[in-house]
């Protein structure tokens, strides 16, 4: 019995200096902002597309968000903004004119805003 007593009191003592001991951090993934949109390090530049078209991308951030992009595609200049997505990544659009933009960690493209069709595809910073 006294066996039993004394090996309760080992126990309980481990027992308790575990409970001090503090906790180990944890390193948490990156989230997403709290507006659920994703910000990824993406460049402006000169973007090559399938059929070798070029479209030019620049950038406007602010506070650490792309808010904003303007492209140069075909000759003519749109000024594209940062619209939410469902999938939070980067989608930017100019409603008047018909055009989005959609940012993909491997590749962007172009798309026809009223029918959501692609206008140019395989775009990548080269």
């Amino acid at each position: 019995m006294k066996r039993l007593s004394w090996l309760a009191t080992v126990v309980s003592a481990l027992v308790l200096s575990a409970c001090g001991t503090a906790p180990e951090k944890q390193t948490q993934a990156p989230r997403a902002p709290q507006s659920g949109q994703l910000e990824l390090a993406l460049r402006s530049g000169t973007y090559t597309c399938e059929q070798d078209i070029r479209i030019r991308v620049e950038r406007e951030i602010r506070e650490g968000a792309n808010v904003r992009i303007d492209i140069v595609w075909n000759g003519d200049g749109y000024r594209l903004e940062r619209d939410a997505s469902y999938s939070g990544l980067p989608r930017f659009e100019d409603a008047a004119r018909s055009l989005v933009w959609i940012d993909l960690p491997w590749k962007s493209l172009l798309l026809d805003g009223r029918t959501n069709a692609p206008l140019v595809n395989e775009c990548r910073l080269g």
